[in-house]
């Protein structure tokens, strides 16, 4: 494992969650630095989306322990986070508008003026302010994908869970997407950001590579392609090299 900088926003100790006899996680630990982009890298069925629904507090761990900014997971840590679940979430016979006020209202923000400004700033983000009365029900996927979103940071959380957030986007919005996603970090806001995707890979500042619900490899993009002992070395190249790696091991 490459060295952390010291503080760190999510702890995971030891954690193992299965589905009847399936290990979705597997005695996985991991520390993930405060104010970074942070990728959980890994193929579909990795373990990637359990594990953020862990942290999250949507699941609870079968033995191991998390916490987020030094608290226990709880009620109380609930509005640290901002989630972005892989399949949305929204109420679709609702407008985007209201869906964001809901969320928004949700999550404590309780003061009409600040709540609306900040509805009206985040549904301009995502692009949607020309559809912002349509019902959900009316747009496209890549539409809801980009309002649901929305809701997930309406409330400036420290923390942000994103789950696949760039499926559905076209090039143009998401390079939008990881321009606020920086700006999110230079604020102190951590994001993780599950992906099976080397071009989202690419724009995260730490990554893990995660296979068969354990953590194979840990560190900034550039330590890890260059783990692998050649120059010349992709993403795709450290993802498969560790692969192998782990092969022999248990071989």
């Amino acid at each position: 494992m490459i060295n952390c900088p010291t503080e760190i926003a999510i702890e995971v100790k030891n954690v193992s969650y299965n589905f009847n006899k399936i290990k979705a996680v597997d005695g996985l630990s991991l520390d993930i630095p405060a104010g970074i982009s942070f990728g959980l890298l890994g193929p579909n069925g990795a373990g990637k989306t359990t594990l953020i629904r862990l942290i999250v507090g949507l699941l609870k761990p079968k033995s191991g322990n998390i916490s987020l900014l030094g608290h226990s997971i709880s009620r109380k840590t609930s509005h640290l986070i901002g989630y972005m679940p892989q399949l949305h979430s929204l109420y679709l016979e609702l407008s985007v508008m209201d869906n964001l006020n809901f969320f928004a209202s949700i999550y404590g923000l309780n003061n009409s003026k600040k709540r609306n400004q900040r509805v009206e700033e985040v549904i301009k983000l995502v692009d949607l302010w020309e559809r912002r009365k349509d019902p959900v029900q009316n747009l496209s996927g890549g539409m809801r994908q980009r309002v649901s979103l929305a809701c997930a940071i309406v409330h400036n959380p420290p923390l942000l869970l994103l789950d696949e957030p760039t499926v559905g986007l076209d090039p143009e919005l998401r390079v939008t997407f990881w321009k606020y996603f920086a700006s999110l970090n230079e604020q102190g806001t951590t994001i993780i950001i599950s992906s099976h995707t080397m071009d989202d890979a690419a724009h995260c500042n730490q990554l893990a590579f995660i296979r068969q619900g354990k953590v194979i490899a840990q560190g900034i993009p550039l330590e890890i392609k260059q783990a692998t002992g050649k120059t010349d070395s992709t993403l795709e190249d450290a993802f498969l090299y560790f692969i192998h790696r782990e092969d022999k091991i248990d071989g």
